[in-house]
């Protein structure tokens, strides 16, 4: 009998920001970053973020950027420990819809897939801390040494979460169309079209945008906002947004 999984996104939909952000932070903390690099190159895109007078994906693109420069050549046990040290710290700061349904699903006996553009490193420790059954995320690549390499195989786009679905589907034999999807940007476009029950947490306008234009996924999605400690269900037919 085939089986019904529920795949999460974790930055934004999970967890309440972005895992690598943190992960960014503590290298900057343990001088793996130089200092001056988040002075002179990341605070400025932060800053026009924080006041709403610039965008974020500037802020998150710098960030990865630095990052790819800064891990290349050097060996993964480093950031392995990172990892580690984040999840440990960070990995309860989740929003309380997204625990909620973890919980249920799990109960359910539902398959439990993170699937994240965050570093593999990252995504391997938070479904483990949140005993996922599986999970795909960025890699970066190391060679024999376990050294990285500077190539990456990317996990943040629409067209690598379709790929990435449709294999989970294959090797666990599961009905998509009874299965759910969870997510916050438009690059989970495609798990919310290839799965029965679509879910926008706190979605981007962007997102929100894509699911307007698409008749078929605005008829079923569900829309979820969590501010403070309430969650809102969103009704797409009465929403207004600037």
């Amino acid at each position: 009998m085939s089986r019904i999984a529920a795949f999460f996104d974790i930055d934004g939909t999970i967890y309440r920001e972005g895992l690598i952000i943190e992960l960014f932070k503590k290298m900057v903390n343990s001088e793996f970053v130089a200092p001056e690099r988040w002075h002179d190159e990341v605070k400025p895109a932060f800053e026009a973020w924080d006041t709403r007078q610039g965008d974020y994906d500037n802020y998150l693109e710098k960030i990865v950027d630095i990052f790819k420069e800064t891990i290349r050549g050097k060996s993964s046990i480093h950031i392995d420990w990172i990892a580690r040290k984040v999840v440990e710290q960070k990995g309860d700061r989740v929003y309380q819809f997204s625990r909620n349904e973890i919980e249920r699903h799990k109960h359910e006996g539902h398959l439990l897939i993170a699937i994240s553009g965050s570093p593999y490193e990252l995504v391997r420790e938070m479904a483990g801390k949140h005993k996922f059954d599986d999970f795909r995320g960025t890699v970066y690549r190391t060679d024999e040494n376990s050294l990285y390499t500077g190539e990456v195989i990317p996990m943040w786009d629409s067209a690598s979460k379709e790929k990435a679905i449709l294999q989970l589907a294959e090797i666990y034999d599961i009905d998509l169309s009874k299965s759910y999807s969870y997510g916050d940007t438009n690059g989970d476009m495609t798990m919310f079209r290839h799965t029965g029950h679509p879910c926008a947490i706190n979605p981007s306008r962007e997102l929100l945008t894509g699911i307007y234009s698409d008749k078929e996924l605005y008829s079923r999605i569900k829309v979820v906002v969590e501010r403070k400690d309430v969650i809102y269900h969103v009704d797409l037919d009465t929403l207004e947004f600037e």
